[in-house]
């Protein structure tokens, strides 16, 4: 979307309205009936205060004035209802196209993405668009028709008045926003970047919390907070004061029409071309019907926001995954896994994997021991499918696994990677992440084989404490185990496990592994590892070295 220009930005959006076009025109109708009841309200006061004036007391033009009075709150509410009705569905929509986009990117697309800038675009990214979607697009439409009504009904009082009413419509309406808009696009773009990197760096500095004290960098980070955050106070300040420009160039504009339209239509009565009540009318109507216009005026600052959030978001949207997973087919019995000549480098990273061979058999445990950098979590992956090999082929009972369906593939292995991520839900839901349907004796076996039962009994509310309830945390071992736990209880054919032991004690370790060697009777397993002790209920042990900088 960077290529794009604004209208072309504008247009997608306004793409997503299709669902709901019959409210979108509702709006449009309402917010004119609307603003033409506000403005007449006016006009009529100002015909029939001429016709007191002249000794003619007017019924029906007391009548329009209280009928104009009653409507023109409904009518504003009504409009807003459906421009919020709108706004607020499509946003949800449009979260959940990105997060199906998040889904069709991970995991390889997005281990290189910052994870503060992404929170950004789905929370306050997605949130701006409201701007477009409840006070953009209806009115627009609902400035463009007000004007023609009001062109043409200042122009039957007068021509020339009406030339000159369109040309300030015109001036307020599309001169002033485009040129506004002009300005504010580079700090618009500005402001939304440096939120999102604003955002990357407070979630940094939170999770790095402790490192900071230890080693005495809270004021160093805090020194770059406080830069970080005057650098977006400029940007921002910069898009205030051209606000603030705007906002004067729409309010001298509408005064010098204004009183353009004074001078026009004294002229006009002065030769005799136009009436008392057509001089009033059509000064009366062009001070009191600036309102739609001029909020078009108003928004182009914030709209600048908004295109370049809605850029960041179709760009998300817009984005290729590495690996495009397979729908369809199914997936065989497993019969073995194997590797044939795979060469393998990340995204702008140096090859990690190069004309590399492996096999493994049915029932087989087979140990990955290697130096950091040479590829053994890589493997793993790749036998999962988060990334692809550049070239040669991953084979999966003897199918390449790139023909497999994804969904299969990993119904069919337990990957448990070296870092365990965990819900903020109770301990019982945590293990039966994948199999929500479980029974708790079957969750409590797979806890006894990760050795975190007697943990879990020992908890006031047991496998169903919340894990937000443990005020001390979960220590990094027993995080592990209930990821391991969660792997047993998933039950693939095929285990893929790195690390699984890097945060236990020799005991739990002991546990853990001969669990292991249980499952092994029906399972095939692959571990990674740097503990020899771990690796030795292996049947054999994979060494690798990493890959020479040539």
């Amino acid at each position: 979307m960077k290529k794009a220009n604004n209208f072309q930005v504008l247009a997608r959006l306004f793409g997503l309205v299709k669902p709901l076009w019959w409210v979108m025109l509702l709006a449009i109708l309402l917010g004119t009936l609307g603003n033409l009841a506000a403005i007449f309200l006016t006009v009529t006061a100002a015909w029939g205060a001429l016709k007191i004036i002249a000794g003619h007391f007017s019924q029906m033009l007391l009548g329009a004035v209280l009928i104009c009075g009653l409507i023109r709150g409904p009518l504003h509410y009504g409009e807003h209802y459906c421009n919020h009705l709108i706004a607020f569905k499509l946003l949800a929509i449009i979260r959940v196209k990105v997060f199906q986009a998040l889904r069709r990117l991970s995991p390889a697309k997005l281990e290189g993405k910052d994870k503060g800038d992404l929170i950004s675009l789905i929370t306050s990214d997605i949130e701006l668009l409201e701007v477009y979607y409840a006070h953009t697009v209806s009115p627009i439409a609902i400035a463009a028709l007000t004007t023609i009504v009001m062109t043409g009904f200042i122009a039957h009082q007068s021509l020339i008045a009406g030339i000159w009413a369109l040309l300030g419509y015109c001036i307020v309406g599309i001169l002033i926003p485009l040129i506004n808009g002009r300005y504010t696009g580079k700090p618009g773009r500005e402001v939304r970047e440096q939120l999102g990197a604003m955002s990357t760096y407070v979630l940094d500095s939170m999770y790095g919390i402790e490192e900071s004290l230890q080693y005495d960098q809270g004021p160093k980070r805090l020194a770059e907070m406080n830069q970080r955050s005057v650098s977006l106070a400029k940007s921002q300040k910069q898009l205030a004061r051209l606000g603030s420009w705007q906002g004067l160039a729409t309010n001298l504009a509408v005064l010098v029409f204004s009183v353009g339209m004074l001078g026009i239509m004294a002229v006009e009565f002065n030769i005799g071309r136009a009436s008392l009540r057509q001089f009033v009318l059509a000064t009366v109507a062009m001070m009191s019907s600036f309102g739609p216009v001029a909020a078009l005026s108003a928004l182009s600052t914030t709209l600048a926001q908004t295109i370049a959030a809605a850029r960041r978001v179709l760009a998300l949207l817009d984005e290729e995954p590495l690996v495009t997973e397979k729908t369809t087919g199914s997936v065989p019995a497993f019969s073995g896994a194997a590797m044939r000549e795979v060469t393998f480098a990340y995204p702008g990273g140096k090859r990690v994997l190069q004309d590399f061979n492996f096999a493994i058999k049915p029932g087989e445990i087979v140990g990955i021991h290697a130096p950091s950098g040479s590829g053994k979590s890589t493997i793993l992956k790749l036998l999962a499918r988060f990334y692809d090999a550049d070239s040669g082929q991953v084979l999966l009972s003897g199918d390449d696994i790139r023909q497999l369906q994804t969904k299969g593939l990993r119904a069919m292995e337990s990957y448990l990677a070296q870092e365990t991520w965990l819900a903020h839900d109770t301990i019982a839901n945590n293990i039966r992440l994948g199999h929500p349907d479980t029974t708790l004796a079957e969750v409590e076996m797979a806890a006894e084989k990760a050795s975190i039962a007697d943990f879990i009994h020992t908890l006031p509310n047991g496998y169903d404490t919340k894990l937000s309830d443990l005020e001390t945390g979960l220590s990094d071992g027993q995080k592990q185990r209930i990821g391991i736990a969660r792997a047993f209880l998933h039950a693939g054919q095929f285990m893929l496990l790195d690390e699984i032991t890097a945060n236990l004690d020799a005991l739990n370790e002991g546990i853990i592994l001969k669990s292991l060697k249980e499952a092994a009777k029906d399972k095939t397993i692959i571990i990674v590892s740097h503990r020899q002790s771990t690796l030795a209920i292996a049947d054999r042990v994979l060494e690798l070295q990493p890959l020479s900088a040539s």
